[in-house]
């Protein structure tokens, strides 16, 4: 039960946010700080502060408007703080995570009166390694061997040694906090990867820059940090390495979920594994390349040489079991012979999850030995760490450990990644639970051919609520939508989150008879695509010279197709998603609109999500299809199969209540602001003549509808 002391600290800071920055007092605002309060002052804890109650969590769908940034941070924070507990706050998205950090936590703390801390967490790998740093200052690698390694896996840059030096001054001086995000320009994938490492390959507090480590300097400011602000895979992650590695352990955590539909996918997509058969060749001939090279440096350590005596037997079985699986791929894809001319690729999913028994006793095999040669790269991997710490004789010098060390952790995690598919493809699903979706994909790489294997769980609300909501000391999630088909049950079902929570869709401060919902009678159905594509071509013709427009498209093929059959005086107003990078077709269309001409953006369904164009800047949205996922997704497919052997409707249990998700989303583009309005047009006829149609219009705000019956 929350304390009326705790009540008042709560109530106090927001009456003085709201007086101070002139701020209009919000009912779904309130209703919000009210619910957040409730739930997470209403946790019983023991002696020792562990969490004793299993009411710990509410879900709180709360529209553009609402103000619940300020709203769950005014009313956790102050609970986070008496409870001993740290607040994190983590986003989906690096724009409203950029928002919380520079916006939103400094006005709490200039106004609010609560006096609290806040830093940004990042992964290991968002921060350059004074190490390699060092060695690239040298113009040296670690070592031969690794320089080999990287010129194989790793594409070079020819002003690398510029940057390094540049890095170096930079860091060196306080200028630069020694993180990729921050640094004045962007930094290719392969380059960023010589400068960090990760945690296999961190060498930690022996390390003989441990000092200067902005890794270590960032965890530091973590923990005097009252409110951390992170993002959900940086959660995932830290969970997957048990919890507490990155973050502070759960159970001393209060987690706020903002942008919190997307945590079941992001969660799901954590726990998938992948593996490429060439791929892994190839890092293998650079070990086995290596081979020589590590005995020289490495085999005085007894145990090391026995280790590495083994290695060239474990290779030599794997290739050849590599090279069958790679065959058997080609024949399970009915490709034997390989792709067709035309063919990108070929991606065939094994139904019901089930692996066929040859790839069955394949996978069993490869999981056997990518076991065998993860234990001993791991055993030679520990004994280099061993061998930094001054206390610990080894029988290696230091040089040589530090030198050697980067290349054995970074082979040990793909061995490791490896063998976790290859467990995941052999394992036999449970007869009473989903199973793993389980598929093959053929395709080109640099124009070589390629087999991918690749194994996901179908949900992944087992996990979440057994390592998240089940150990953490309370959370908060939060989203515009979280509902679907005006109900909670889809997002309980994929994200694991139990019945007995609070949950609550606040109102919203808008009113969204300002704007209008239209079915024209121009409306036709995509199973018809001739005659739908050309509805939209003519509808997009019609749109207003000065119209600022956005047309949704739900395939990439379709967008161009229109795109191309518009006379030359609409294409001239159009922007389509393909032409431009993100950031510059929102700042060419808000410009085109500044001068009183019309702009249409043409985009895909990631513009159906995220894109803030208030005012003038959007009057008019155009959905041209009802945002049915596609059909040939491997994980979806086989979740549906289960769902269907179960004597359940797939379609109406996922597709539909995903698809009212969407919708809503969709038309959230249009009313940003209170005093919008404008129109959304639905050229999907199915609305009207399917019997799911009138779900998907009743789960829509109350927008004045027109409606033209066939």
């Amino acid at each position: 039960m929350l304390d009326d002391a705790l009540k008042g600290d709560i109530q106090n800071a927001y009456r003085q946010v709201v007086e101070r920055l002139n701020l209009t007092p919000r009912y779904g605002q309130r209703l919000m700080i009210a619910e957040i309060a409730r739930t997470l002052g209403g946790i019983v804890m023991d002696d020792e502060g562990k969490r004793q109650n299993d009411t710990h969590v509410c879900v709180l769908e709360a529209g553009t408007g609402t103000g619940k940034t300020l709203a769950y941070l005014l009313a956790a924070l102050p609970i986070a703080k008496a409870q001993g507990k740290r607040l994190v706050v983590s986003t989906a998205t690096i724009a409203l995570q950029e928002q919380v950090l520079g916006h939103d936590l400094p006005t709490l703390a200039q106004h609010s009166g609560i006096a609290f801390r806040y830093a940004l967490a990042k992964g290991r790998g968002r921060y350059v390694c004074v190490e390699r740093l060092d060695q690239a200052l040298e113009g040296s690698e670690p070592n031969p061997t690794m320089s080999l390694f990287e010129q194989e896996l790793i594409a070079t840059s020819s002003d690398f040694s510029q940057l390094a030096s540049d890095m170096a001054t930079a860091y060196g001086q306080g200028e630069w906090e020694g993180d990729r995000d921050s640094w004045p320009t962007t930094i290719e994938d392969a380059t960023w990867r010589r400068l960090t490492v990760d945690h296999r390959q961190c060498t930690g507090r022996r390390c003989g820059h441990f000092g200067a480590c902005a890794f270590f300097r960032s965890r530091r400011e973590l923990e005097e940090a009252d409110v951390i602000v992170a993002n959900h895979d940086l959660v995932l992650a830290d969970l997957a390495l048990g919890g507490g590695a990155i973050l502070p352990d759960p159970a001393d955590c209060i987690f706020v979920f903002d942008e919190g539909h997307h945590l079941p996918d992001k969660a799901l997509s954590h726990f998938a594994h992948r593996f490429a058969v060439h791929g892994c060749l190839r890092w293998l001939k650079t070990l086995k390349n290596s081979l020589t090279e590590l005995h020289q440096a490495l085999a005085i350590q007894p145990t090391v040489r026995q280790l590495l005596t083994k290695l060239p037997e474990m290779l030599q079985a794997l290739e050849p079991t590599l090279q069958e699986v790679f065959t058997l791929g080609h024949q399970l894809a009915e490709r034997p012979n390989g792709l067709g001319d035309e063919e990108a690729f070929k991606q065939t999913r094994f139904a019901k999850g089930q692996t066929p028994e040859a790839l069955r006793e394949q996978a069993g095999q490869l999981m056997k030995m990518f076991a065998e040669l993860s234990r001993s790269l791991e055993s030679i991997a520990d004994i280099l760490r061993e061998s930094l710490d001054p206390d610990k004789q080894t029988g290696l010098d230091r040089e040589q450990a530090e030198s050697w060390l980067p290349l054995v952790a970074l082979l040990h995690g793909r061995a490791l990644e490896a063998f976790a598919l290859w467990e995941a493809v052999s394992a036999v699903d449970p007869s009473d639970a989903p199973p793993c979706a389980r598929w093959v994909t053929l395709s080109r790489v640099g124009g070589e051919p390629e087999v991918e294997f690749s194994a996901s769980p179908v949900s992944a609300a087992h996990t979440l609520a057994k390592h998240l909501w089940g150990r953490c000391h309370g959370a908060v999630v939060t989203s515009a939508t979280l509902t679907a088909l005006g109900r909670f049950e889809r997002l309980q079902e994929r994200a694991g989150l139990a019945g007995r929570y609070r949950y609550q869709a606040l109102p919203s401060p808008f009113d969204y008879a300002n704007a209008v919902l239209s079915v024209p009678q121009a409306a036709t159905d995509p199973s018809n695509r001739e005659a739908h594509e050309q509805a939209i071509i003519d509808f997009v013709i019609e749109l207003a010279d000065r119209e600022a427009a956005l047309v949704l498209f739900s395939s990439r093929a379709q967008l161009r197709a229109v795109e191309k059959a518009l006379p030359d005086a609409v294409k001239a107003r159009v922007l389509a998603q393909d032409a431009l990078p993100k950031r510059e077709l929102l700042e060419r269309h808000r410009a085109a609109v500044d001068r009183g001409e019309g702009s249409v953006i043409f985009g895909l369904a990631s513009f159906a999500e995220g894109i803030d164009l208030p005012g003038e800047y959007l009057t008019h949205v155009v959905i041209t299809r009802l945002p049915f996922a596609v059909p040939d997704d491997p994980v979806e497919a086989t979740l549906a199969e289960w769902i269907e052997s179960q004597g359940g409707n797939p379609f109406m249990r996922i597709s539909v209540p995903d698809a009212s998700i969407k919708l809503v989303q969709a038309c959230g583009r249009l009313i940003r602001k209170e005093s919008d309005s404008g129109r959304i047009t639905l050229l999907d006829r199915r609305v009207l003549t399917r019997r799911y149609g009138k779900a998907l219009l009743d789960a829509l705000p109350p927008f004045r509808r027109e409606i033209a019956e066939s």
